[in-house]
Formats: C-alpha cells, sequence, structure tokens
C-alpha cells in the first residue's frame, strides 16, 4: 500500500520501518488478500502465519473457515508445526461448543480422529489437520487477535 494517509514509520524504530516500507515508499503490510470486482481489497491472511505443506502454500484463514463449519466446533486456529516429511502439517487447535458432551481422554481422541476425517471429505488432504488438540480458550490479544505464537509453543510442549 502507498499514500499520503499511511504512516511514514515506526517512532523510533527506524529498523521496523525500513522492514515495513521500501525505497519507494510502498507499505508493506504482511497481509494477504485480493482485489474483487468492485476494487475492494480483501484482506485474507497474513503472510507469516501461512505454513508449506509438501510443497503447497496452506493459508490458514481458509482451513479456520472450513473447520468452524464443523457441528461440535465453537472456535478454531490452525497453525503449521514441523513435519519430517512434509515440511510442516496443520495442527488445529478447537474449542469445542458449549453443548458438547463433555470430554473425557478417551472422547477427546475419538473427537480428534473424527474432525480430522470430517476434514478430509472437505478439503485437500495438505491442508487437514494431522493433529487436532482441544483447549478451552484460544489466547488473544487486547484486540481479540489470536497469538499463534502462544500456539506454536503450546503445540511444541504437547508433542
Amino acid at each position: 500500500m502507498r499514500g499520503y494517509n499511511l504512516m511514514a514509520g515506526y517512532l523510533d524504530d527506524p529498523e521496523a520501518t525500513a522492514q515495513a516500507i521500501d525505497s519507494g515508499g510502498w507499505f508493506h503490510s504482511g497481509d494477504i488478500g485480493w482485489v474483487d470486482a468492485l476494487g475492494n481489497l480483501r484482506i485474507t491472511d497474513r503472510l507469516g502465519d501461512v505454513f508449506i505443506v509438501g510443497g503447497f502454500n496452506a493459508y490458514p484463514a481458509e482451513i479456520e473457515a472450513t473447520l468452524a463449519r464443523h457441528p461440535e466446533v465453537a472456535q478454531v486456529a490452525v497453525i503449521g508445526e514441523a513435519d519430517e516429511r512434509l515440511g510442516e502439517v496443520c495442527c488445529a487447535f478447537v474449542v469445542r461448543r458449549p453443548d458438547a458432551e463433555p470430554p473425557d481422554a478417551e472422547r477427546l481422541v475419538a473427537d480428534a480422529a473424527a474432525i480430522i476425517e470430517w476434514c478430509r471429505e472437505r478439503m485437500a488432504n495438505y491442508k487437514t489437520p494431522r493433529r487436532v488438540i482441544f483447549v478451552d480458550s484460544l489466547p488473544q490479544n487486547a484486540s481479540g487477535k489470536v497469538l499463534k505464537h502462544e500456539l506454536r509453543s503450546l503445540a511444541a510442549r504437547s508433542r
């Protein structure tokens, strides 16, 4: 993006400014999107959240939108996690709906397998989560954005 209404840079942070704004004055936000037929910019994801599965780009927002349609999913966030063979694979963090059957360890394993199978029927194999981790809530910042770095830490600890 570029225009008179954009910031000139980050206050007292020339390094961050140099990373975000190029010599031509273009601001690189890290967002991924497209321009629709009416000329509106539609932001769909963050470049830093995209992960690569066996050479294919996996866009978290697309995977999350599909998972959100699952009948037992109240909230969901996905990340890429390291995989020896494919480079990265999808890991989904799911907050179950309040009316879902009370979980026990055996039920959660069955539910995770059912969610993965449900995904296989609705999305490409490289987008399908290899792991589902159930959480009580998704970590968020003050503006409600999911803190994916915290999910990455949680995924690493739960291996």
